[in-house]
C-alpha cells in the first residue's frame, strides 16, 4: 500500500493564517508517517521573501519525502525567484513509490490569479504519462490551480487558461489522481478513470461555511483507492472510495 498525504493553501503572511492550525495538522502528519507528503502551492499570501522563508521552515518539520508545487500567491512580488531559492524546483517528477509516478507542475503566472500550465509543460507531462503506461506504472498528478470547477466556490474565476487542453491530455493519456488546491474546498470529481482531487485549506481561515481546515490522504492498495478528508482536531471522513483498476 502507498499512503500519501495531501496538504495546501498555508498562506503565511496573511491575517488569516493560523500557526497553531498548521502546527498541529503537522504532528498529525508525521504521526501517520506517509510515503509522501504533497503540497500544492499558495504557501505563502503575497510571495515576499521573508514569508517564503517561515514557510520553507514549516516544510522542513515534516518529516516524509515532499513534493512542492507554487501556488498564485506564491507568483507575486517577483516569488517565483523566492521559491526557486528558498523551497525547491518548481516541478519534477518522483517516482520511488511502489510502482507509482508523481508529477509536479507549476500552474502559477508572475502577479496574475489565474493559471496556466503551457505547451512545454503539457508535453513533458504527457512524456511522463507515456513512460509511466509503458512501465505499467499509475500516476499522479499535482498542480495548484484546480482543472474542473469545485463546487460551493461561487463564481468561477481563477482557472487555468489551458484547462480544456490539459484536461483532455490528462484523460487521453488515462492519468489516475490529480491533485490541487486553490480554491479551499476539498472534493472529488471522478472522470472517467481519474480522479480530480481538491484540498481545503490547511492553515487558513479563508474557510466558507462551517468548513474547517483541513488536509487529504490517499490511500492505495491493489484493490482500492481512498481518499479521506483530515481536519486539525484529529477528525476523518471519506471523500472518494473506488476500485483500483490497474493493480
Amino acid at each position: 500500500m502507498v499512503f500519501i498525504v495531501h496538504i495546501s493553501d498555508f498562506h503565511v503572511g496573511s491575517i488569516s493564517f493560523q500557526e497553531d492550525l498548521l502546527l498541529q495538522s503537522v504532528d498529525i502528519i508525521n504521526d501517520l508517517a506517509p510515503d509522501v507528503t504533497i503540497m500544492t502551492g499558495d504557501l505563502t499570501e503575497n510571495g515576499y521573501y521573508i514569508e517564503m522563508e517561515q514557510a520553507a521552515k514549516y516544510l522542513e518539520m515534516i518529516k516524509s519525502p515532499l513534493m512542492v508545487v507554487p501556488g498564485n500567491h506564491d507568483a507575486r512580488h517577483v516569488g517565483d525567484q523566492c521559491f526557486r531559492e528558498l523551497i525547491r524546483d518548481r516541478y519534477g517528477c518522483l517516482q520511488n513509490l511502489d510502482g507509482i509516478k508523481i508529477m509536479g507542475l507549476d500552474s502559477s503566472e508572475p502577479d496574475l490569479n489565474y493559471g496556466k500550465v503551457g505547451r512545454a509543460q503539457q508535453a513533458w507531462m504527457e512524456n511522463q504519462l507515456d513512460d509511466a503506461s509503458s512501465k505499467d506504472m499509475q500516476t499522479i498528478i499535482a498542480l495548484h490551480h484546480h482543472i474542473i470547477p469545485v463546487p460551493r466556490t461561487g463564481r468561477e474565476r481563477n482557472v487555468l487558461s489551458d484547462a480544456g487542453d490539459i484536461l483532455y491530455s490528462i484523460i487521453k493519456k488515462d492519468a489516475d489522481i490529480v491533485l490541487s488546491g486553490h480554491k479551499h474546498v476539498p472534493h472529488v470529481w471522478m472522470v472517467q478513470n481519474t480522479a480530480f482531487s481538491t484540498a481545503g485549506t490547511v492553515s487558513s481561515l479563508k474557510l466558507r461555511g462551517k468548513d474547517p481546515a483541513s488536509f487529504n490522504t490517499v490511500n492505495i492498495d491493489d484493490d482500492n483507492i481512498e481518499i479521506f478528508l483530515n481536519t486539525a482536531d484529529g477528525k476523518t471522513s471519506c471523500l472518494a472510495n473506488y476500485e483500483n483498476v490497474r493493480r
